[in-house]
């Protein structure tokens, strides 16, 4: 069993940044992947960003490349996405994710086991 918290999210104008987190608890923080999803109001959810257990691989959705970063401190049991550079249109609801599976298809929702709650980010124009 495997419990996340996201925290982080909030109203920012467009052009700003914000830093989401993701505190882990349950499970040894360091064995498993993480990912980060996003769903906007009437739409699915979306893929955007993916971190191997050792976090020397990451992985990232083409609309975010450049502007955001993952990243993870397994010290803290804790995963992170920096957003840099935020516009409108990344505003949703943003949700952690956890695949203990091992799987490589990181950019699948299907492939993880355990899911945050989920924190809003609204991103002004």
């Amino acid at each position: 069993q495997v419990q996340l918290v996201e925290s982080g999210g909030g109203l920012v104008q467009a052009g700003g940044s914000l830093r989401l987190s993701c505190a882990a608890s349950g499970r040894t923080f360091s064995s498993y992947a993480m990912g980060w999803f996003r769903q906007a109001p009437g739409k699915e959810r979306e893929f955007v960003a993916a971190i191997s257990w050792t976090g020397g691989s990451t992985y990232y959705a083409d609309s975010v490349k450049g502007r955001f970063t993952i990243s993870r401190d397994n010290a803290k049991n804790t995963a992170y996405l920096q957003m840099n550079s935020l516009k409108p249109e990344d505003t949703a609801i943003y949700y952690c994710a956890a695949d203990l599976g091992g799987t490589i298809r990181l950019r699948l929702g299907a492939s993880y086991d355990y899911w945050g709650q989920g924190t809003q980010v609204t991103v002004s124009s």
